[in-house]
């Protein structure tokens, strides 16, 4: 089953609605992974989020999500390239419990020192491009706030999020307020734009978690705006994606150094390594270890890269 994120448009063109329902894509993110449910809920989220945004990307690259705290938590990322293909990891901090109850605020700013960062990386950079980053204070009770808040700081555009996540689904609607414009490009009546905007939220904001996470998206468009005129554009396939492989393993093993490897060879026997991202093991005998460092750039999958 493919999951999609749909986009439409009001009649004046003037407020944007997506809307996105992952389950295959969400269950891949949590392959190799035994998550607790504040995490599974928290970095969901935080994946509906990133489709969202990165539906609306100008160019060839990719968004990051980052939410970075100094409480049991310590990193949740997720990357969605401009395809509509991520993938997520999550860094826990030594020797903090995850209670199944916690809040984005406890989990990862109980101290106020959290940061909220958004990265837009084109893949094409001209010469002393740098990527964008923009970070922000983690403000609000959710994702959906915290997102809403760097949008208004950074991207000075209002911006609305509904986010949920449980352990089949993580899905999500945006609604963002567009310039004032006609159908015709022309400039809209005089508050026509600001009436929409407030009409959108207000029925955009009877939305529940669980229509969220149980309805399609048609179904969830229908019910929230049926006696408005949408424009629906042609829906977009997400899906997971990991970059990881056994070459770029090995090509990490050599940075590490031989005598570090053979110091792990000659206590446990192989060398063991898990992807931050899909969780997915590597493991490297004597004989492999041998063939990382005899020279050779290429090393034989094992197994199939990890592309779901």
């Amino acid at each position: 089953m493919t999951d999609l994120l749909k986009k439409y448009l009001f009649e004046d063109r003037s407020v944007r609605v997506q809307a996105v329902r992952l389950h295959q894509t969400w269950l891949d993110a949590q392959t190799n992974h035994q998550y607790p449910p504040a995490i599974k809920r928290l970095l969901g989220e935080l994946v509906a989020a990133s489709t969202l945004l990165a539906a609306n990307l100008k160019f060839d690259g990719s968004l990051l999500l980052q939410l970075q705290g100094d409480g049991p938590i310590a990193l949740l990322v997720v990357e969605c390239r401009s395809d509509l293909s991520l993938r997520a990891t999550v860094k826990l901090r030594d020797g903090h419990a995850v209670p199944e109850d916690g809040t984005m605020q406890s989990l990862m700013n109980p101290g106020g020192n959290g940061r909220f960062i958004v990265v837009l990386d084109p893949q094409r950079k001209v010469p002393g491009q740098q990527a964008y980053q923009g970070i922000v204070p983690i403000i609000g009770e959710s994702v959906a706030e915290a997102l809403a808040h760097y949008m208004r700081q950074s991207e000075q555009l209002d911006t609305q999020l509904w986010l949920a996540a449980d352990e089949q689904h993580a899905a999500g609607v945006l609604l963002q307020r567009l310039p004032e414009q006609g159908g015709n490009g022309e400039p809209g009546a005089p508050g026509s734009a600001a009436l929409t905007w407030e009409r959108a939220g207000h029925l955009a904001a009877t939305i529940k978690r669980e229509e969220l996470l149980q309805l399609d998206i048609d179904t969830l468009i229908h019910r929230l705006f049926w006696e408005e005129t949408l424009l629906a554009f042609d829906p977009l396939e997400v899906r997971w994606h990991c970059t990881c492989s056994r070459n770029r393993v090995a090509g990490m093993l050599r940075m590490l150094g031989r005598e570090e490897v053979d110091s792990v060879l000659a206590e446990q026997g192989k060398v063991e390594v898990a992807c931050d991202f899909c969780g997915k093991p590597y493991v490297f005998d004597a004989v492999d270890c041998a063939r990382v460092f005899a020279g050779s750039q290429t090393m034989p999958e094992q197994d199939p890269p990890t592309v779901h």
